[in-house]
């Protein structure tokens, strides 16, 4: 696991808090999982997916607005559960 930042932290709170946040953007979520040791796959379009270990997330990039979907910032709090990495 990479280091993460003080932006890194403030979006792993965001991703955690209650009610579910719509506000986060998607690529401070890409960002995150990138330092926490994720890997990035491109898929058609806008697919993206993420592995780290034997999990995996897969997601589609919001459009044409920047910030993530309710269910998005939840998928990735559970791929993050998964991973043991929690605020």
């Amino acid at each position: 696991m990479l280091t993460m930042n003080s932006k890194h932290r403030k979006t792993l709170q965001a991703i955690f808090a209650e009610p579910t946040k719509s506000t986060i953007r998607f690529v401070d979520i890409e960002l995150l999982l990138l330092a926490v040791g994720a890997v990035a796959t491109e898929g058609n379009g806008s697919r993206v997916g993420f592995i780290c270990g034997a999990e995996e997330w897969r997601a589609h990039r919001p459009h044409p607005g920047k910030e993530a979907k309710k269910y998005q910032v939840e998928g990735a709090r559970e791929f993050l559960s998964l991973l043991g990495v929690k605020p």
